[in-house]
This record gives structure tokens, sequence and C-alpha cells, in this order.
């Protein structure tokens, strides 16, 4: 399993980088193309970044913020943000700092609808998602008719009609980094190109034939279709036109049919590794588990509600969470079983003092799990139902309620509201027809003892 405070945490800090404001076309790739990619958590997270970084007045963000803006959990908010790394929608980078660690989120604009449905990946991959016909519609409402392949470009280039001029340009007005290519990340060097090249001899497929953007296209089918190099010689073979050029259309094409003739005739799909590895490490949990891992993962404030019946937690206890997390550090998984512990043993009370007095010693114990905070509450609970009675003032009273009582030889009970959490709230009012009924119930009773009375 992901070690997620080793990854992401809710207090650490966050800059956005744009690069230019998002048009109404844009908008539209991100629906129709994208979010059937990712589903809609990481276009939420692209769109909300985006909206954050266009304010001016507030440049730095933590992700706390996040979470409460998009109604997500910790775990969500990064399995929605390395999506959009994966599909080229963000580029982030990390810096550890004395305050802790501040990341910079760099969005990209989208595809153009031409260049999505030239990459072999990514309109492979919508196709699997949206099916054929969806697919054609797309295509036909973004890509316009185009009546070039009857003419021939004689459009002259920059070293065509510009010759060079040695000027001494000062080196700072020379722009050092390397621009980047837009795209998602994708390793090329996995592909075997020299394997590639060595068996097609110049006469049969000239080099010239095999551009950087041919090899780019030659190595996402590969990768899509699971092609070795031997497999795409004859790929490339079968591409080439009668002018012996190899367009990334028919390079497509050669690649489908190969596929179809020789592995399958169903169309290849793309999974998310990361969601298998998720869920092979967490096989058939055991009920302390299973509340171990929803500690671990939910937000202080939809712990308050389950807590409370689904009741809203009043404005100062999610205060008190949220100071414990951004003012403190303390990872989302120790708040959650700090706020129940002292909620079970305080008749679900949340004294601030005594709440900070316990996370005082727990910052010190530098804990870093749910797991690590619930054995802590179990070994220290008469310390802690000490520090209570201190705390309690002579005119409250209140029920202590022992949740973490370690029994000998058996497992620790789950508290009762944690499988109450899902049940929808009783709604006590009676019905209005049921009330009607029962009063009409009530005359005839009446009547009827006023009738043997008489």
């Amino acid at each position: 399993m992901v070690h997620l405070y080793k990854e992401l945490q809710p207090a650490d800090h966050f800059d956005i980088s744009l690069p230019h404001y998002l048009s109404t076309q844009e908008r539209q790739l991100l629906t129709l193309f994208y979010q059937p990619l990712t589903g809609p958590d990481p276009i939420s997270l692209y769109l909300t970044l985006w909206a954050e970084g266009e304010d001016s007045t507030n440049s730095t963000f933590n992700h706390y913020h996040l979470m409460n803006v998009l109604g997500m959990s910790i775990g969500k908010v990064f399995e929605a943000r390395i999506a959009l790394e994966a599909i080229g929608l963000l580029r982030t980078y990390r810096k550890e700092t004395e305050d802790g660690r501040s990341f910079l989120y760099e969005l990209e604009r989208p595809l153009d609808a031409h260049n999505f449905f030239q990459d072999p990946l990514l309109s492979m991959f919508l196709f699997s998602k949206i099916g054929e016909q969806a697919y054609r519609n797309l295509r036909k409402r973004f890509i316009k008719p185009n009546n070039k392949d009857s003419y021939t470009e004689v459009s002259r280039t920059f070293v065509d009609v510009y010759k060079p001029v040695h000027t001494n340009v000062p080196k700072e007005f020379v722009e050092q980094e390397n621009s980047k290519g837009q795209g998602y990340p994708f390793y090329y060097e996995q592909f075997d190109f020299h394997l590639l090249m060595s068996g097609l001899s110049e006469q049969l497929v000239p080099s010239s034939a095999v551009t950087s953007e041919v090899k780019e296209s030659i190595a996402k089918l590969a990768f899509l279709y699971h092609l070795t190099p031997l497999d795409m010689q004859k790929v490339v073979i079968l591409a080439l036109d009668d002018n012996m050029k190899i367009t990334q259309e028919r390079l497509k094409k050669a690649a489908t049919d190969y596929y179809k003739l020789t592995i399958s005739k169903v169309a290849p799909k793309l999974e998310k590794t990361f969601d298998q590895v998720a869920v092979s490490s967490e096989p058939n949990l055991s009920k302390e588990q299973e509340l171990l891992h929803y500690l671990e993962k939910t937000p202080p404030i939809q712990v308050l509600r389950d807590i409370n019946n689904g009741k809203e937690p009043l404005p100062s206890s999610v205060q008190l969470a949220e100071d414990l997390i951004m003012k403190h550090g303390m990872p989302i998984g120790v708040v959650n079983v700090l706020l129940e512990y002292v909620m079970l043993t305080t008749d679900m009370k949340l004294p601030r003092n005594y709440v900070e007095r316990i996370a005082d010693h727990w910052i010190r114990k530098n804990l870093k799990t749910a797991k690590e905070a619930m054995e802590l509450a179990r070994t220290e609970r008469d310390k802690y139902t000490k520090w209570k009675n201190e705390n309690e003032t002579k005119s409250t009273t209140s029920t202590n309620k022992k949740p973490y009582r370690k029994n000998s030889g058996r497992e620790e009970k789950v508290p009762e509201w944690f499988y109450k959490r899902n049940e929808p709230v009783e709604n006590e009012q009676v019905d209005p027809s049921k009330q009607k009924e029962l009063e009409e119930r009530r005359k005839k009773i009446l009547e009827k003892i006023g009738q043997l009375d008489g």
C-alpha cells in the first residue's frame, strides 16, 4: 500500500502555474475527450486548480483547501492528481522546505481535437470508453474535412527566407530552458528502435520516412498492441504509401490490421495500474482494519457527521479539527482517532483543552497513522482518563464510555456508530396522512365508548 503521508498531506502547500486562460473550445475538449478517460474527479481538480490559479490575490494554497472545495479525502485528491499527470494535463514539482513540503502544479492545455485523434493511445483509450458511434460523432463534430490531399505543400521554411546575422546578444536574453513538447509523459526508450531499423533496409524503407513523429507513433502503437520491434517492422512496411512515405493515419491503420490478423479481433483496453495495486494490497479486511482504513481516508468533518448520526457538526468542532491538521500538521488518520476517542469518552463532547492536551502528547510521539494513534490511546487510557477528570468542571457530569478498553485474548470492539454511519437518518416527525388516520381511529373509539356509556 502507498504510504500517503510520504506522498501528500493536507498541510502541504502548493503554487499554481497557468499557461493561459482556458477557452470555451478547451473546456469542451476537457469534458468530451478527457473526462471519459479519467472520470469526473480529475477534471474537477483540474478546473478547480485553474480557477484558483486565476486569482491574483492568493498564489499559495494548501491541500486541505482542495479537500473542502472538492469534497474529497486526501487520498482521492492524490489519485486525481496522478491521473492528470498521466494524461498530460498536469506537471507536478516538489520542494522540501523547513516548514514541510511544497508543490508546484503546472497545468497544461489539452490537446486540440486533431492531435488527440492522431495520438494512438489517447484515441484508442477514448474509443474503448465511449464506443464506436459516439467516437465517430466526436470526430465528425471536431474534425473538419481536409481538402489538402490533392495538393503539394510549397511553403518556404525559415532558413529559406532568412539568413543568420551574427550579433552579440547578451546571454541573459537567450532562453536557456529547453522547450517541452506538449503531451503526456511516455517512455520511448523502452522500445528498441535499433532492432527495428536493423531489419529495414534503406531501399525497402527510406530513413527519411521514419521521422520523429513516426517514431513516437511506433513506440505508442507497440505499447498499445503489445507488439515487438520485429512485429513493428511488418507494420511499418504495411504503412508505406506509393511515395515511400509514412503518415500517422496509415501507421495506425496498419497496426490495427496487423493486430486483428495475428493477435485478436477485440480492441485492446487500458487499465489503471494504481487501482490494481491498491486493491491487491487490501484483501478481506477485518472489522478493525476496516475502521482503520476508514479513519485514514475520511475527512474529519465526515467522521464528525458519522459519529453524530449524520447531523452537521458545530463550526467550533470543525475549526478544532482543521487547527489540528493545518496549524499542528497532524495526519488526518491521527486526528480522526483523536476526535473519536474524545467524543466517545466524554459523552459526545469535544472539550478543546482536553483535545489539545492529548494532541500535544501525540505530536511529541510523532504519530503518523490511525493504527499508531489507536494503540497509544489504549495503552495510555488511564492517563487520559485522569486528564479528562482534571478538565471537567464541578457543574458538569459525563458518562464515561470506554471503546478502547483492552480485552485480554479478544479482538477490540469496533464502535457502534461505525456500523450505523451509512444508515439513513430516521425522520422523527409523524407523516401527516398517518396522523390523520390515527385521529379518525381515536374518534371512532371515543364514539364507541360514548355509546357504551350511554
